[in-house]
C-alpha cells in the first residue's frame, strides 16, 4: 500500500489559476447546458400561450444552423403577455423569446444566450463558478 499526498487549492489559493481555467475549459463542453434548456423551456411556454407552431434548433454556441420559427400563432395573445413579468416560466428567458418575437425577431435570444455562454467560459465566470462550488485544484490546474 501507498499513500500518495497531494496539494489541494481552491481557487482563490491557487498560485496559477489559469491552469484551472485551462483544465475546465478543456474538460466541461457543457457549463451553460441549463441556459439552452431554459430558452426551449420558454419557447414552447410561449406556443401554449399563443398557440401555432414551433420548430428551433439551438446551441450555447452561435451556429450557423440555428432557427427559431414560429407560424400560425395568436398575435393577440402575444400582445396580451407582459414581458416583464416573465409569465411564461419565471425565468428570465421568458422576457427575450416574448420581445424576439413582438419584433418579429425570436432569434434575438440566441444573442443572448450565446453571451451568457461567453460569460461562463470567462475567466470572471469561471472564477465564481469555482468559488461558489468550492471546487478544488492540483497544483497543475486539475479539478481535485
Amino acid at each position: 500500500m501507498r499513500i500518495i499526498e497531494t496539494k489541494v487549492y481552491t481557487i482563490e489559493e491557487h498560485p496559477n489559476r489559469e491552469l484551472c481555467y485551462i483544465w475546465i475549459r478543456d474538460n466541461w463542453h457543457d457549463l451553460n447546458s441549463h441556459s439552452v434548456d431554459e430558452v426551449i423551456d420558454s419557447l414552447k411556454a410561449l406556443q401554449e400561450e399563443i398557440g401555432g407552431d414551433l420548430d428551433y434548433a439551438i446551441s450555447s454556441v452561435p451556429d450557423r444552423g440555428e432557427f427559431i420559427r414560429f407560424t400560425d400563432y395568436d398575435r393577440e395573445a402575444l400582445c396580451r403577455l407582459s414581458a416583464d413579468d416573465c409569465p411564461l416560466t419565471g425565468v428570465c428567458w421568458d422576457y427575450d423569446v416574448i420581445k424576439g418575437l413582438r419584433y418579429e425577431d425570436p432569434t434575438q435570444v440566441l444573442s443572448t444566450l450565446h453571451q451568457d455562454t461567453e460569460y461562463c467560459y470567462s475567466d470572471e465566470g469561471l472564477y465564481e463558478l469555482c468559488e461558489a462550488n468550492q471546487y478544488e485544484f492540483t497544483e497543475e490546474g486539475n479539478m481535485f
